[in-house]
């Protein structure tokens, strides 16, 4: 059999055709809602793969390429795999994006937590903590953004300032309490 209908590794069998494994998956029949920012980093991360990084690429492979046998050329097989990641990664923010939809917390008001909105609480040790409720793809743990499907958010979703709300997580049951709700633009 010839080289050229064999696969480079075996590690090139878990490249999915659509992108599933670029990022966290959305459940079904959920939109997917972004923040402006959000939404401007993925362009900009698409603009940037389309027009720096995958033509150094394409670049790299075609002079690797000029180089003779293929088989055990380094800049050819590393460059055709991260021509493939690039791909992959293009492909999937396309899908996303083409799929987003834009929700400013700016233009969002009021006391309940929605899409957006930045909410501090209270925990049951007196601790304050703040928390911004935006798309699966800006999750931030250590800024406090969190996905508005996770089950923190999900716990805080509808309330109000001055609520209580039980909230159920790998540690156990813990009681919060809604301290403020705020719109204000992300970054």
């Amino acid at each position: 059999m010839s080289k050229a209908f064999t696969r480079e590794t075996d590690a090139d069998s878990s490249d999915s055709a659509d992108g599933e494994n670029d990022g966290p998956s959305l459940p079904v029949g959920f939109k997917n809602y972004m923040t402006p920012g959000g939404a401007r980093k993925l362009r900009d991360e698409l603009k940037r793969l389309l027009g720096t990084d995958r033509p150094e690429v394409v670049r790299t492979v075609s002079w690797a390429a000029s180089n003779g046998d293929r088989s055990e050329n380094g800049d050819y097989i590393y460059g055709k795999r991260r021509l493939r990641e690039i791909d992959r990664r293009i492909r999937f923010l396309q899908k996303r994006l083409d799929g987003a939809v834009v929700v400013d917390p700016a233009h969002q008001q009021g006391a309940k937590v929605l899409f957006g909105a930045s909410v501090e609480v209270r925990d049951e040790e007196d601790r304050i903590r703040r928390y911004a409720i935006v798309g699966i793809d800006e999750t931030d743990v250590a800024r406090g953004r969190v996905s508005w499907i996770s089950p923190i958010a999900k716990a805080l979703l509808n309330h109000e300032e001055g609520e209580s709300i039980l909230f159920r997580s790998p540690k156990g049951e813990e009681e919060l309490e809604i301290l403020r709700v705020e719109f204000c633009p992300l970054d």
